[in-house]
């Protein structure tokens, strides 16, 4: 019983050293550099650009509105009485309290519009990898944010975005 366990042990010792020498390929890709400097990213900026482009200025204008009380409550406030300082520096805080809503709300939905194109576009990335994989007989694509080094040839971020725009 004992030699018995002693052969299994020494074939699973054999199977593992066989496995560890085989060289295992791997690849590094920037996943989020790829799919944002993709054709479909570009105009799918533009779309967003186009779509949102009226609330992005209505956020800037209440920007400048807000800077422009500010300035003439820093510039002028000394030389106010104590209830126009106060009237605007309300209208100050109201002003900031809207860019800070507008913000808010064009961001939480250009994300949103974001991570929706990111979704969309999961399985088309997801095969350009499959096809890197198959291509250069690589055992593994890891993300370039999980890897510290890498060397510039194990680098398929440019190859990947070329898939993407065929």
């Amino acid at each position: 019983m004992t030699r018995l366990f002693t052969l299994v042990g020494a074939a699973l010792l054999l199977a593992c050293s066989v496995q560890a020498s085989a060289e295992t390929r791997i690849g590094v890709v920037d996943l989020r550099q790829a799919l944002f400097s993709s054709d479909d990213a570009q105009s799918f900026s533009q779309q967003l650009e186009k779509d949102f482009g009226n609330e992005e200025a209505k956020v800037r204008q209440v920007q400048q509105e807000a800077q422009k009380l500010q300035e003439r409550l820093q510039k002028d406030g000394a030389m106010m009485n104590e209830a126009e300082r106060k009237e605007l520096s309300g209208q100050f805080q109201r002003k900031v309290q809207e860019f800070n809503q507008l913000k808010q709300r064009l961001d939480a939905t250009v994300n949103q519009r974001k991570q929706q194109f990111v979704e969309n576009a999961r399985p088309e990335v997801d095969a350009a990898i499959k096809e890197l994989l198959e291509e250069n007989n690589l055992d593994l694509i890891l993300p370039s944010e999980a890897v510290v080094y890498a060397k510039p040839d194990m680098n398929l971020t440019e190859a990947l975005l070329n898939k993407l725009n065929e």
